[in-house]
């Protein structure tokens, strides 16, 4: 149970809410128990006392009664659902915005190993299957042991020879019931929750690698893996269904042999009236009753296997500590940026280093240009520019000062960055553009909209309201690449990162991109990942990757005169 221990903490926050919902629950079944009793024995005393007792019998209040426990029943059922599915809500967006400001720190090299699947399954699922905790087990739980007090406690009145063999029976039932289907339905529910991530971790594989396993007559293997694990998670869904079943059933069983016990006892007498008559009744229908409160307990415990093994998922990932740790506290303004890299070393494994003694100064306001087949490094660079990852060897200064004393939000502040890969979340064009600068107004936002040349999207007309959906996948590539400028230019930092700006573009737009950084990038320090070699001339200093290092360094017409790597580029790009 250790493992719910930070997830119960959280709890806390909404306890009023929650609490107040297990409150409401609790009237629920004390109504629903007292219509059903008060309704039994009204009906069995309105028998005995016949014609003859319709001057002596009281009928108006015990169906007053029935009529207010049946309301008081309806309307505490309502604010119950209410109150408690807002309490699970708040509790469950709590919980994911917890577990999504865990996995941030831990991006990107405390990430690499899991696939996106089985990160979104644990974001989503594991969060979602935490709220059984609440409505599945704390809850029904706290209102079958108080109303088995209230039923006690009530019945006492009458007899307390009954009423202890019926709150004996009932507080059995609960102290049993729970454990031994907590140790039957563990299995099966650690393995719904192990399933259900493998399975929607091999379909986003297999929807995302369609063309390719077509292409290499692999997808009908694929599909026999998918529906092999589908089949697994099937039967473990019904082995759990299985054990639900089984639950009631055994708790039908339990009701009724007591049932009978209560009214074989009852007709002996109830209290000192040896004649108890319509006693009988509501001794009876009250055990009716009183059992429908434990109901949920039985096959509450068996989903408590998949509550733990659902937390266990989620705090293997965050129990790890982050490779990157930031200082606490600011870093000042940072208005102007220059870099000096000194003998940088880093690998992602054992073997290839991306980066191999790597040294670099770049001067405020200079202009930069790596250039360099793929994977010789350039992109993990900029990783360790943005403490993505931390250097293995060496240092990297900022401004004089090693980038691991910069704090956080100074250094983010600092950074305008442009990656390969463009996320755009399933929202507004506005709201997409505002990530990068939430005070801006939407006159900003059309205006830089119009400097990368996405006006088009302006003509729609629901111009910035325009949505753009998952991932932006009604926009081409290259408005996804001029899309991720216009939020660097909103960001406007003071050091420009940009990986591949140009790439997906056509020429006379390339050179449009380029002209604007230049413009916008004037008094910036600027550093630029590309394979090509369009408007290169401009730049400052052009660096020329190969195997982690630097083999040649110089502007365009240095560069040319050396007739090296650089030169071997242009003549091929050229011809």
């Amino acid at each position: 149970m250790k493992v719910l221990a930070p997830f119960l903490a959280l709890y806390r926050r909404h306890l009023w809410r929650l609490s107040l919902g297990i409150v409401l629950a609790i009237v629920t079944l004390l109504a629903s128990i007292g219509l059903l009793t008060l309704s039994g024995w009204f009906l069995a005393a309105s028998s005995l006392a016949g014609l003859a007792g319709l001057y002596t019998f009281n009928y108006m209040l015990p169906a007053a009664g029935v009529r207010g426990a049946a309301i008081i029943r309806t309307a505490a059922r309502y604010f119950e659902r209410l109150v408690s599915h807002d309490g699970t809500f708040r509790v469950l967006e709590h919980l994911r915005v917890f577990t999504f400001s865990k996995l941030m720190p831990l991006s990107p090299a405390g990430l690499s190993r899991y696939q996106q699947g089985e990160l979104l399954n644990r974001l989503v699922a594991d969060v979602d299957t935490l709220d059984h905790l609440y409505l599945r087990v704390i809850s029904p739980l706290a209102g079958a042991l108080l109303v088995t007090v209230v039923v006690t406690v009530g019945l006492s009145w009458l007899d307390m020879p009954l009423a202890l063999t019926l709150g004996g029976i009932m507080l059995l039932t609960i102290l049993l019931l729970p454990p031994l289907f907590y140790r039957a339905g563990r299995p099966a529910g650690e393995a719904i929750a192990r399933l259900r991530g493998e399975y929607r971790s091999q379909l986003t594989r297999w929807l995302r690698g369609q063309t390719e396993l077509t292409l290499y007559g692999a997808e009908s293997d694929f599909r026999a893996r998918l529906d092999k694990t589908e089949a697994q998670w099937l039967q473990a869904q019904q082995r759990q269904a299985g054990l639900s079943g089984f639950s009631v059933a055994l708790l039908t069983i339990i009701t009724g042999c007591t049932l009978v016990l209560m009214l074989w006892l009852a007709a002996g007498g109830v209290g000192a009236q040896t004649q108890p008559g319509a006693l009988i009744a509501l001794f009876v229908f009250c055990t009716l009753a009183a059992f429908e409160a434990l109901a949920p307990v039985g096959g509450a415990f068996q989903h408590l296997g998949q509550v733990m093994a659902s937390a266990r998922r989620i705090t293997q990932i965050l129990s790890q500590t982050p490779a990157v740790q930031f200082p606490g506290g600011r870093s000042g303004d940072l208005a102007s940026v220059s870099l000096s890299l000194r003998d940088v070393s880093f690998s992602y494994d054992a073997g290839n280093a991306a980066l191999h003694h790597f040294t670099l100064d770049v001067a405020r306001g200079e202009h930069i240009a790596l250039l360099g087949r793929t994977g010789c490094g350039k992109s993990t660079l900029l990783q360790l520019l943005t403490r993505g990852r931390d250097a293995q060897a060496g240092a990297i200064l900022l401004n004089g000062r090693p980038l691991s004393q910069i704090d956080e939000a100074s250094l983010r502040a600092a950074t305008s960055v442009v990656t390969q890969r463009v996320h755009l979340f399933s929202a507004t064009l506005r709201d997409n553009l505002l990530l990068a600068s939430p005070a801006s107004s939407d006159a900003q936002l059309c205006e830089v909209l119009q400097q990368v040349g996405l006006q088009t999207l302006l003509k729609d007309r629901q111009g910035l309201n325009a949505w753009l959906g998952e991932g932006g996948r009604q926009l081409s590539g290259g408005e996804l690449r001029r899309l991720a400028l216009a939020r660097a230019l909103l960001h406007d930092g003071s050091l420009l990162l940009l990986d591949e700006p140009t790439e997906g573009l056509d020429a006379e737009t390339e050179r449009h991109i380029l002209s604007l950084l230049r413009e916008v990038a004037r008094n910036k320090t600027l550093i630029m990942v590309t394979h090509r070699l369009q408007g290169l001339h401009h730049f400052d200093k052009i660096c020329v990757m190969d195997n982690g290092q630097i083999l040649e360094q110089g502007n365009h017409a240095e560069l040319i005169a050396k007739r090296g790597r650089y030169w071997y580029f242009h003549q091929r790009f050229t011809l």
